[in-house]
């Protein structure tokens, strides 16, 4: 009888094409894969697909009886699980908003957020409770233990009888958390969701025998597009942690679920090289001669590759990097290592996310690759001399505006195009290179651009270097830089007696390195040790302005 209803649903909403609404691409995917594992936590039975779409009816049959109905909004405040797979698609289902919030927003956010959105209700994990019981909002909406929706359905009702969503009505409001301290609510449509998903399967195709092992935050757009809506819509399996992705949690996890497929931002690779990998191979004095002869260096990334896939896994195909850019001297070890399928893409929560990007089998060395199928992309008045310019994007992921926010809509957009704020050219086969943020470039006394993040790039190399920021000030450039102190304490035994020393010491140091890689005007003045983590973005970018 349950499926019955649902057939009966598809065809009397069918249409030519099937998934232009993720309501469609739900009841879809619930009767095509049925017998297929859906959701799970790495060391718990997975949720398959029949009893997936089972939960979402009974928990969108509960929101109706909540009166949420079309176009409400419906916050999820949680950590990564099945349950917030299917809240999620609970609320699409019945043809209301989601509001997604990042679990590290503070009590203020959380209630600015639910505020601005609107929300009626919100489903919200035991572990952020009281975060959201410390905001001053919590009184004001229907508070839902996220926990509990699999265990025991707050509903059950299998009707199907929902108001039908068309592409054009807005599926979701995301909030950015960007390095400007400024958040906005993205306001994106099915539509725009939906011809990302198909530019997603298109890039790379996926099919139901997909394995994903899901490490990153599901309120982001990056994780829940690429990982959780694509891989519904194509009935595959999704494994989430149910800790934080530290090492001593995420190597157990891939040797269990032996991932065919991962999304990871540039700081999670970037850490496993520098700590792991780069080290072996530089271990001894001949180790790092050769390192620096172009043919021993490949052949030596190729055997690291191999192992680093073995940590993997041993059956991975895609390894997709986005969220900010990868250092040079990783990107080149991945791509040297032959084996392990590196993938990149580049975008913004505005555009869904992804405008350009790449398969394992198309990278570059440095470049984000071409615009996806059913983006146009160009240079806003180019740089004669280099072809560099603020990158502009038009397509049907393109966002449809920031929520009750007209001028900051009209700002981001020129005659239908959407402005990145990125700095960006291509080369002669329409590959994009990312320079920067147009925010965070230096203009230099003679009018030169000067990319921050390149110069990172070599300071970031260092063994003795974590992080770092380089910003102007009066003039100069100036690197804040978090000392690895693990590697401190090797280097100078007695740090702890002399430690201002050493580290004014290693400062200097560290600038001649510096200023020996990179050319004339992007020498820096000053570095300066911090000792703390730099604050972060959901997608491990430093928040800028919190140190200008």
């Amino acid at each position: 009888m349950f499926y019955s209803l649902l057939l009966h649903f598809n065809l009397k909403n069918s249409v030519k094409d099937q998934t232009n609404t993720l309501q469609k691409v739900f009841f879809q995917s619930i009767e095509k894969f049925k017998m297929n594992n859906c959701l799970s936590f790495v060391d718990s039975t997975p949720i398959s697909y029949d009893d997936f779409g089972k939960y979402v009816i009974h928990t969108a049959n509960f929101l109706k009886e909540n009166e949420i109905t079309k176009g409400n909004k419906v916050a999820i405040l949680s950590q990564n699980m099945p349950n917030w797979g299917i809240s999620y698609f609970a609320t699409t289902v019945c043809g209301a908003i989601t509001v997604p919030i990042m679990p590290d927003c503070s009590e203020v956010e959380i209630s600015n957020i639910i505020k601005h959105s609107e929300t009626k209700l919100i489903f919200v994990s035991e572990k952020l409770l009281p975060k959201l019981k410390a905001s001053s909002i919590h009184s004001t909406v229907i508070i839902v233990s996220i926990d509990e929706l699999a265990d025991a359905p707050k509903s059950t009702n299998t009707d199907t009888n929902f108001d039908q969503v068309n592409p054009e009505d807005i599926t979701t409001i995301v909030y950015t958390s960007g390095t400007t301290g400024k958040s906005k609510g993205v306001v994106l449509t099915h539509a725009n969701l939906c011809s990302q998903l198909n530019m997603i399967v298109t890039l790379h195709p996926m099919h139901e025998k997909d394995v994903y092992l899901s490490f990153l935050p599901l309120p982001h757009l990056y994780e829940c597009s690429l990982g959780l809506l694509t891989n519904i819509m194509v009935g595959a399996s999704t494994y989430y942690l149910d800790k934080a992705p530290t090492p001593a949690v995420l190597l157990p996890a891939l040797k269990k679920v032996r991932p065919t497929t991962v999304l990871s931002v540039p700081l999670v690779i970037e850490k496993i090289f520098k700590n792991s990998i780069y080290p072996k191979l530089t271990a001894t004095p001949l180790l790092r001669f050769l390192y620096k002869v172009p043919f021993f260096r490949k052949k030596m990334h190729q055997k690291a590759a191999k192992e680093l896939m073995n940590v993997f896994g041993g059956r991975l195909t895609f390894f997709g990097v986005g969220g900010a850019k990868l250092s040079k001297q990783v990107d080149q070890f991945l791509i040297e290592g032959k084996c392990f399928p590196l993938a990149i893409g580049y975008g913004m929560t505005e555009t869904a996310p992804m405008i350009a990007g790449t398969n394992p089998s198309m990278v570059r060395l440095q470049s984000t690759g071409p615009a996806v199928t059913g983006v146009e992309l160009k240079i806003h008045n180019p740089n004669k001399i280099n072809g560099e310019g603020e990158v502009w994007a038009k397509g049907a992921n393109v966002m449809q505006g920031y929520y009750k926010d007209e001028i900051a809509t009209q700002e981001v957009f020129s005659d239908g195009w959407y402005r990145t704020g990125d700095i960006g050219c291509f080369d002669k086969n329409g590959y994009l290179f990312i320079k920067s943020r147009l925010k965070n470039v230096i203009i230099g006394a003679s009018g030169e651009n000067i990319y921050p993040e390149d110069i990172e790039s070599v300071i970031n190399s260092h063994k003795m270097v974590i992080e770092s920021i380089v910003l102007e000030q009066k003039g100069k450039l100036v690197a804040m830089v978090q000392v690895n102190k693990e590697e401190f304490e090797k280097l100078y035994n007695d740090w702890k007696v002399e430690l201002c020393e050493k580290t004014d010491q290693l400062m200097n140091e560290l600038k001649e390195h510096v200023n020996s890689k990179v050319n004339k005007i992007s020498r820096v003045s000053m570095v300066i040790a911090v000792e703390d983590s730099f604050e972060r973005t959901s997608t491990q970018k430093v928040k800028r302005f919190k140190y200008v």
